[in-house]
């Protein structure tokens, strides 16, 4: 008999969308856009700690994976207790620009619209 590859154990979440995130969404015009990004956030049910990357700054524990062809962010955290991901913010990368997903975020934060993580 040969040996069996050990396989490491997949980590399934719950996705969680916040109101602000789902109105982030609501607002994308094309309808093809707004699937590719849904199909996106439904890839985060499974290892999403491992997906993406870590923001720092104010937004130190949350995570983004790109979307829609790399144009769209989508801004999460994960909770490895309760094996929640919870949807934060999405939208387009616009360095420099008001609307800058990143910017949104960290404004939205000062204003007490999304949590700052306790790993600060």
């Amino acid at each position: 008999m040969g040996k069996r590859e050990k396989r490491p154990l997949e980590v399934t979440y719950t996705i969680r969308i916040t109101p602000t995130a789902l109105e982030m969404i609501r607002g994308v015009g094309d309808r093809r856009v707004k699937e590719l990004i849904q199909k996106r956030i439904d890839q985060l049910s499974r290892d999403a700690d491992k997906q993406g990357k870590e923001l720092h700054g104010e937004l130190q524990g949350y995570r983004c994976v790109r979307a829609a062809g790399q144009r769209y962010r989508i801004l999460y955290r994960v909770d490895a207790m309760t094996v929640i991901v919870l949807v934060v913010a999405v939208g387009i990368r616009k360095e420099g620009d008001r609307k800058d997903i990143y910017a949104l975020a960290q404004k939205m934060i000062r204003l007490g619209l999304i949590e700052p993580t306790a790993n600060k």
